[in-house]
């Protein structure tokens, strides 16, 4: 049902107890229950509601509400059931609602109330269920709650309350599920709860939580299922009676600073299903730290464990692969386990993650993981796997992650990987592969991070690479890449992150204008040639851009990445020029065109032949008439006297010359 169809029942023709998502009572018909959750309403909660004095259960859960919880609600004397989470409601918790004597069950959870939780509610001895959580409540949690001795469900997750929990809960004897974490509480592990013995779910998690753990913490909650102390600041070593909680399926303690060794008595626990003890500093520095995987072999339910980010030492054991059929994830990475991986892992046929990433693991990839056909996620990053890429990979379809990098695999990029549909991350970089790059890797249609890096890898790069439309990453440096970068490249219109350098790779930069997610770029070391490309200066997200030790020439452009002098790189390249000034680039030398004569015209030409006659005509008279004048002064200087010889002699030789 929708909106509309919600309130089209809503109007005055028809009953107002036959309208949806209302209930009345069959003696005085008033209403006695609103239910109109889901139903996709919005706008603020009416201070009318307090006018339905009959109302028992009032559930507007999983709408668009907003504004404040108006105080009227205090007015519900006869309210048993609110329910108002996952809307937009904001401001205070309703002190009013302690009014309600009746209610049982108040769930305000996931909207966004603040300030702290008023200390009145713990008045509402009948309250069952108090849900708060996903809110951003502040202050500390309320001494009176322990009051509330019909509690059974307390939640105030995901807020940020601070402070100790008061020994006042000690009261709440009959609360099976407490959980208050990813919040800000502190001190060390509420004495109190251990009261509690009716406990089944408790979850301390994401805290500031600090000390060690009781060493009889095992012994006063017994009923315990689920145990979640993960994230907080705890010290000291796992209690091992944990083991008498023998209905405990879920325990989880990782990121603390935990230390010793971890309990055998694990191995106790029949019901365990989930054990988180990662990221901490256990260990013993002694080989027998690996001893507790034997232990959880009993453990015949287990689905997931994860001791990671320890200090666990020792081979790593053949009972690793018999562990429960049902484990779906194993994570052992960030140690200093030594030894093979078991030959008979593919036992673990339901397993869907391993993760021994960074520890010291020599051998070879047994054959049996071909049978792990449900995995997901492989990481064996940085250790010292050697042999070639099995072939088996194309039974593994359902890979989507597969670390191999850092180690001392050798041979051929197995063609069979490309039959991995699904697969995200293929980083098999840092290894001694050789050979060309299959181009059957480069069709994987989810492919988003390929990183090919620090092999031996020959040959061209396969134009393939063109059809991973979704392609974020790609690396290929420091191999024999040879030819020039496909053109192709440019139809990868999702990279971010492109390292080719430390190659052969030869010819100009393809045309990668398109990839306008292009944050880091490097194609050093080559020998690539040609202009660089001033599209480069236009790609908006470019923050490091390295083209060094190439042969690149020509003016270097000045706008976009290339205004700043530490985001690009252009040395090796003896051929460019300009620049910012901080590349101390030369400049570039500009060469001043001649500007092509015009042909005259028809008019200027006849123009031009008319002065020319006329300039020798003129300079004809000139020369007859000085020819006359000498030849006249000539004959007078015959029949005169007494004349000075230096006026014709000056005056003479300015006219013979």
């Amino acid at each position: 049902e929708n909106k509309r169809e919600v309130l089209a029942s809503w109007n005055n023709s028809s009953p107002l107890c036959s309208w949806t998502g209302v209930t009345c009572g069959h003696k005085q018909e008033r209403v006695i229950s609103l239910d109109v959750g889901g139903f996709k309403l919005a706008g603020a909660i009416s201070p009318s509601i307090g006018n339905l004095s009959f109302l028992r259960s009032l559930n507007l859960a999983d709408n668009s509400f907003g504004s404040t919880i108006p105080q009227e609600v205090g007015m519900l004397f006869r309210l048993q059931y609110l329910n108002m989470s996952f809307n937009l409601l904001q401001g205070r918790v309703p002190r009013s609602l302690s009014n309600c004597s009746r209610l049982s069950t108040l769930d305000l959870s996931s909207n966004g109330l603040e300030h702290s939780v008023p200390s009145e509610l713990g008045s509402l001895s009948k309250l069952s269920i108090l849900y708060l959580n996903s809110n951003n409540l502040t202050g500390k949690f309320p001494a009176s709650f322990g009051n509330l001795t019909s509690l059974l469900k307390l939640d105030f997750a995901y807020n940020h309350i601070e402070g100790e929990i008061p020994e006042d809960v000690a009261r709440l004897t009959q609360m099976v599920f407490f959980q208050i974490s990813q919040n800000s509480f502190s001190g060390v592990f509420p004495p109190a709860l251990h009261n509690i013995s009716s406990l089944e779910s408790l979850s301390l998690g994401g805290n500031s939580f600090s000390g060690e753990l009781r060493a009889d913490f095992g012994d006063h909650l017994p009923n315990l299922r689920t145990l979640l102390l993960g994230s907080n600041h705890f010290t000291g070593a796992i209690p091992r009676t944990l083991a008498n909680m023998t209905t405990l399926g879920r325990f989880d303690i990782s990121s603390n600073n935990l230390t010793g060794s971890i309990p055998l008595s694990f191995g106790n626990l029949p019901n365990l299903r989930w054990l988180g003890i990662g990221v901490n500093s256990l260990g013993t520095n002694s080989f027998r730290d690996l001893e507790f995987i034997g232990a959880l072999t009993n453990c015949t339910r287990l689905e997931f464990l994860d001791a990671g980010y320890n200090r666990l030492r020792g081979e790593l054991p053949a009972s690793t692969a018999n562990l429960s059929t049902k484990l779906t994830s194993l994570t052992l990475g960030e140690n200093l386990i030594s030894g093979t991986i078991p030959h008979d892992i593919g036992n673990l046929i339901s397993l869907q993650a391993l993760s021994l990433e960074t520890n010291m693991l020599t051998g070879e990839l047994p054959v049996s993981f071909g049978k792990l056909l449900e995995m997901q996620v492989l990481d064996l990053y940085s250790n010292a796997i050697s042999g070639e890429l099995p072939s088996y990979f194309d039974n593994m379809t359902q890979l989507q992650k597969i670390h191999l990098n850092s180690n001392s695999f050798q041979g051929r990029i197995p063609r069979s990987l490309g039959r991995c549909r699904n697969l995200l991350d293929l980083w098999i970089d840092t290894n001694r592969l050789n050979g060309t790059i299959p181009q059957e890797i480069l069709q994987i249609p989810s492919l988003a991070y390929l990183d090919l890096s620090n092999n031996l890898l020959t040959g061209p790069f396969p134009e393939e690479v063109g059809k991973l439309e979704l392609l974020v990453g790609l690396g290929a440096s420091n191999n024999r890449l040879s030819g020039q970068i496909p053109q192709t490249l440019g139809d990868c219109l999702s990279v971010e992150f492109l390292y080719l350098q430390g190659n052969s790779f030869d010819g100009a930069i393809p045309d990668i204008s398109r990839l306008v997610s292009l944050a880091n770029v490097d194609f050093s070391s080559n020998n690539l040639s040609g202009r660089i490309p001033l599209y480069l200066a236009n790609l908006p997200l470019l923050r490091n851009l390295n083209l060094s030790m190439n042969n690149f020439e020509g003016r270097v452009p000045t706008k976009g990445v290339f205004r700043n002098a530490t985001s690009v790189y252009v040395f090796g390249n003896k051929n460019l020029c300009g620049g910012i000034r901080e590349m101390q680039l030369k400049p570039c030398i500009v060469h001043a065109t001649p500007r092509p004569r015009k042909p005259l015209s028809l008019r200027k030409k006849i123009a031009s032949g008319v002065g020319i006659g006329l300039a020798l005509l003129l300079l004809f008279i000139i020369v007859a008439a000085l020819c006359w004048f000498k030849k006249r002064r000539n004959k007078k200087k015959n029949n005169a006297t007494g004349s000075n010889p230096s006026d014709s002699t000056t005056l003479g030789m300015f006219y013979e010359k």
